[in-house]
């Protein structure tokens, strides 16, 4: 059986620096196919139609999604616009499930906020999202290092845990099949070794722990 992962950044990101983690779930067997999309152009919702063709393309019986941040959105905006997909799991990385109170702080900014977000905020970082019409298993990884990251440079003090960026209660919805916190930063998720471990084994098994 043919299994492939579909990777989606963040905001203002390009893909680019997924490139470690898709190596490492590369070498759990998977084919990762990356799907780059304007996060500040165009919102949530416009990305996932063009989401969905994009895994229609993808060649395989399962096809898993691994989602950072605001990518996590535009995977909940797939299913609610297309349910019925290929089997398979999918695992947000630090994904503000209930919106971003930094983000909605900054798009109180005159002109600066939409600079700074773009599309990004309606249907995605207000918290104003659907729910996960997958039928599918979902695993989230966040990040509680308490470090400093952007959400606490523009939007002010975070609500402890956090990873910087995303406040840990912001990643919390009640669809959320099986959870797992680590004590890094929001982008750090992207680079670390036991969280690429712990994806691997969550596509695969339904959960973080290896299997017995």
């Amino acid at each position: 059986m043919r299994e492939a992962v579909i990777t989606l950044h963040g905001l203002w990101m390009t893909g680019f620096e997924m490139t470690l983690l898709r190596r490492r779930l590369g070498g759990c067997g998977y084919t990762v196919h990356p799907f780059a999309y304007p996060s500040l152009r165009r919102g949530p919702r416009t990305n996932a139609m063009a989401l969905r063709r994009f895994v229609d393309s993808v060649d395989a019986d399962v096809v898993h999604f691994v989602a950072h941040s605001l990518g996590g959105i535009v995977v909940l905006h797939l299913f609610d616009q297309a349910p019925l997909q290929r089997p398979g799991r999918a695992v947000f990385l630090g994904t503000p499930l209930a919106g971003s109170r930094a983000a909605r702080r900054v798009g109180e900014w005159p002109l600066m906020g939409r600079l700074l977000l773009g599309a990004s905020l309606a249907g995605g970082l207000r918290g104003d999202v659907p729910a996960w019409h997958a039928g599918r298993e979902l695993g989230m990884i966040a990040g509680t290092g308490n470090t400093y990251g952007v959400g606490r440079f523009f939007g002010g003090p975070l609500p402890r845990p956090h990873d910087g960026t995303v406040a840990l209660d912001e990643t919390q919805a009640h669809y959320v099949n099986r959870r797992l916190e680590v004590p890094c930063s929001h982008f750090g998720l992207l680079f670390r070794a036991d969280v690429a471990d712990a994806v691997c084994h969550f596509l695969r098994d339904g959960d973080f722990a290896p299997s017995s």
